[in-house]
């Protein structure tokens, strides 16, 4: 399979450049049609000498995948698919920030964006793993997801996080080589304090993400505040203990001064139990944490409920009057497949790449 371009620095490009006798601003010119005219395809590039154009059709593909279909509309939530070059599919979703009146714009919109296909730490109540875990994204595949959502919306991403397929940590170079090239002036020019990274708890990764130089955010996706609770629900915790979870927290607070998010998704006779909210409260006021609580996202071929209304609210009310910064999300997007792995996983079932996963 041929390389994609967007998976090359300024320096690997303007190193290719050199490699085939190329002037030195060839380089810039690419990266330009690449990341700020959003080329279709090399012909487009209408400034690079046509033997050039017909070189790099022949080596390299422009982008890493290509749009498979898209749901939602210009004023909601929208869920695209990509298909990447080995025929897999991945998923990213596009959320406006508030939902926009009588068919306005919304002021702000955020991408979610997938790391992996599938997911190998298997937290019981996502669609990513249900089919486990097949390989890491390259980091023409997790910057190119920015790239296409531009593209195929006409607007600008304002906010990206990594909350999508996989577990972003356990691809941490690859991704931190995405972050890259978002994140530079030559290629996408998203300031770092608008990317936030989720994690179900890897410790070692928290604390190499803790001492990097950029100004990255962090999201924890704790959906228990006990070791009792976690363990049902987040294999993960087998491994990385809460303890040793919020120990890798304070050491974040000690090296960066962006809040911690707590992500919550409130599950009905799991985790939604009032105790659990006081116990939350109380490492939340801690570490000084912002808490997310989400109403469980129907996934079919997974058993669990969301809680009522009431218990939901009940358990917000619980930690604002304990002072903690707590919103309960109502969900976007629940119309279009948006619980993470859901779109992707219908694709690959309906044309025989995997198995349908047993109920």
């Amino acid at each position: 399979m041929l390389p994609a371009l967007t998976g090359y620095s300024k320096n690997a490009l303007a190193a290719l450049m050199a490699e085939w006798g190329e002037p030195k601003f060839r380089a810039t010119q690419l990266l330009d049609w690449i990341w700020k005219k959003k080329a279709a395809s090399f012909e487009d590039m209408s400034n690079l000498p046509a033997a050039l154009r017909e070189k790099l059709a022949t080596t390299h593909r422009l982008h890493a995948l290509e749009s498979s279909q898209v749901q939602g509309s210009a004023d909601t939530t929208r869920k695209f698919l990509f298909k990447l070059g080995d025929g897999r599919y991945v998923e990213s979703v596009l959320i406006p920030a508030n939902p926009a009146l009588y068919g306005e714009r919304s002021d702000r919109r955020t991408l979610c964006v997938s790391s992996q296909v599938g997911c190998a730490y298997g937290c019981k109540f996502c669609a990513s793993g249900l089919a486990g875990f097949s390989r890491n994204l390259e980091p023409a595949e997790i910057a190119g997801q920015v790239l296409m959502a531009e593209r195929l919306s006409g607007e600008r991403v304002d906010n990206l996080v990594f909350m999508g397929m996989g577990e972003p940590f356990a691809n941490f170079d690859r991704l931190m080589a995405a972050i890259e090239i978002i994140t530079s002036e030559w290629g996408l020019h998203l300031g770092a304090r608008h990317l936030t990274i989720s994690t179900s708890g890897l410790v070692p990764q928290i604390k190499k993400l803790a001492d990097h130089p950029q100004q990255i955010r962090l999201a924890i996706s704790l959906h228990g505040a006990t070791d009792e609770v976690r363990d049902k629900i987040m294999p993960v915790n087998k491994k990385w203990k809460t303890a040793d979870l919020f120990e890798a927290l304070d050491y974040w607070n000690a090296h960066k001064k962006q809040h911690l998010t707590l992500e919550y998704i409130l599950i009905q006779d799991i985790n939604d139990d009032l105790e659990q909210a006081r116990i939350l409260a109380a490492h939340a006021k801690r570490l000084t944490a912002k808490v997310n609580l989400i109403p469980y996202n129907t996934v079919e071929g997974l058993e669990w409920v969301r809680p009522s209304e009431t218990r939901c609210k009940a358990f917000r009310d619980i930690l604002k009057n304990a002072g903690v910064s707590a919103t309960l999300r109502l969900e976007k997007g629940h119309d279009i497949d948006a619980a993470c792995g859901q779109l992707r996983l219908k694709q690959e079932t309906e044309e025989g790449i995997i198995e349908a996963p047993v109920k």
